[in-house]
C-alpha cells in the first residue's frame, strides 16, 4: 500500500515536471511567433548576433524548416491531421513511460518532440483567425490552389492565387536563420550557406529531441543484460 502511494506520488511529480517543461516551450514558441508576426514585415531581416544569426520573418505552409507539401487543400489538411494524430500518440506514450518510471532525460527528449509538433500545429489551427490575411504576401500565394484574391500593394490591381485558409490550414511562422557560408576551399559547397533553412523554436525542439534520442539511445534503451543473466542462472 505504501509502495503504491510512493509510486503515485512519483508519477504525479514527473507529470508536473514534464507538463511544466512542455508549457514553457510552447509559451516561448508562441511568444516569439506572435512577436515576429506583429512586429516584422515579410522577409524583414534583423541581425541579432554579429552578421551570422538573424531574425528573418517568413511563413511556410508545410513541414519543418520550410518544407512544402503541395497546393491542394487535402495536402495541408492531411499534414495537420497527421500532426494531431502524432501529438495524441506521443502524449499517451509520454504518460505510459512516466508510469513505467522512465528516466527523466528520456522523457524530456520525447517532450521536446511533443512540444515542437504542438507549437507548429497551433499556428495552423489558430493564426488565420487571429491575424489578418494579406494576399500580397508571397508566403500566402499558392499556385494551383484555385483560390483567387485581389492584391493592391503594388499600386495596381493584381489577381493572385492564394493558399487555403481556416482551421488546420494556416501557415507556420519561421524566423531564425544562420547566415554562415562554407569556406571557399570546400568542394562543391564553396560559398553556399551551411544551413539555409529558416526555422522556429518548435523546429528546434523537434530536432533536439530526435538528436537526443539517437545519440543517447543506449542510455534510454539499455539491453537487459542483467535480466538475461538471471534467467540463465535460474535455468
Amino acid at each position: 500500500m505504501l509502495r503504491t502511494h510512493k509510486n503515485n506520488v512519483k508519477v504525479k511529480r514527473k507529470v508536473l515536471i514534464i507538463g511544466c517543461i512542455i508549457f514553457f516551450l510552447l509559451l516561448i514558441d508562441q511568444l516569439t511567433k506572435v512577436y515576429i508576426k506583429s512586429s516584422f514585415s515579410s522577409n524583414e531581416t534583423n541581425f541579432i548576433f554579429g552578421n551570422w544569426f538573424a531574425l528573418n520573418y517568413i511563413e511556410n505552409p508545410g513541414m519543418a524548416f520550410g518544407t512544402t507539401f503541395g497546393s491542394e487543400i487535402w495536402h495541408k489538411l492531411a499534414l495537420s491531421l497527421l500532426r494531431v494524430v502524432a501529438i495524441i500518440f506521443i502524449g499517451i506514450f509520454i504518460y505510459k513511460e512516466i508510469k513505467k518510471d522512465a528516466k527523466i532525460e528520456y522523457l524530456i527528449a520525447i517532450s521536446l518532440i511533443f512540444s515542437g509538433a504542438t507549437g507548429n500545429l497551433i499556428d495552423s489551427m489558430l493564426y488565420d483567425f487571429i491575424f489578418p490575411f494579406n494576399p500580397c504576401e508571397g508566403f500566402n500565394q499558392l499556385a494551383g490552389s484555385g483560390i483567387k484574391m485581389d492584391c493592391m500593394d503594388y499600386g495596381f490591381k493584381q489577381t493572385l492565387e492564394v493558399r487555403h485558409q481556416g482551421f488546420l490550414l494556416g501557415n507556420v511562422v519561421d524566423m531564425f536563420q544562420f547566415n554562415v557560408n562554407w569556406p571557399s576551399w570546400v568542394p562543391y559547397f564553396s560559398g553556399k550557406q551551411i544551413f539555409p533553412a529558416i526555422w522556429n523554436v518548435a523546429d528546434a525542439c523537434i530536432t533536439t529531441g530526435v538528436i537526443l534520442i539517437i545519440i543517447r539511445q543506449k542510455k534510454y534503451f539499455p539491453k537487459k543484460v542483467l535480466q538475461d543473466k538471471e534467467e540463465e542462472i535460474t535455468i
